[in-house]
């Protein structure tokens, strides 16, 4: 409970890579999320080779009409992908993310969900990123969970707003 509590969107990353066994944990965690009637539509690209890590942020950036690095400089990228074949393929893949970000947190490291996964997807070089790799069929891109060590302080949590919950008992 603790660990659901305090995580946060982490926005300031170290380069130093963690250690793979702990990002294997992780995207484990990610293949344990609920799915739709079990049909698991989600896929994870687990992005540790910088030059791709760094194509990706640039893709992404491009959507959003910038070149500042949209995965604040966090070495890891995993990036789902859910089979839009799926009825349920966008809640299936919000919830691996949701997953991956509370085990990293959990773990000892940072996160943040980063949009525009779905864009990035539909350029023709994104498709061909999918395509080298061999994975085959109708993803979209969900969103980029980026992960590493947080660099400076931990994010604070903001303060819940008023009547988050409604009770009807």
């Amino acid at each position: 409970m603790e660990d659901l509590l305090t995580r946060r969107s982490v926005r300031s990353y170290t380069d130093e890579i963690p250690p793979m066994e702990v990002i294997e944990e992780i995207c484990k965690a990610g293949t344990y999320a609920p799915t739709g009637m079990n049909r698991q539509s989600p896929i994870i690209l687990a992005v540790t080779n910088r030059e791709v890590r760094d194509r990706l942020s640039e893709l992404n950036a491009q959507v959003m009409g910038s070149d500042n690095d949209p995965f604040y400089g966090a070495p890891v990228v995993l990036v789902v992908l859910a089979d839009k074949n799926v009825r349920t393929y966008v809640e299936d893949g919000s919830l691996v993310m949701g997953n991956l970000m509370n085990a990293a947190h959990a773990k000892g490291l940072g996160s943040c969900w980063i949009h525009r996964a779905k864009e990035v997807f539909e350029t023709e070089e994104g498709k061909k990123i999918l395509k080298d790799l061999g994975i085959e069929g109708d993803y979209v891109g969900i969103g980029n969970c980026i992960l590493g060590y947080t660099e400076g302080d931990y994010p604070q949590p903001a303060p819940r707003k008023e009547n988050w919950v409604y009770w009807v008992k």
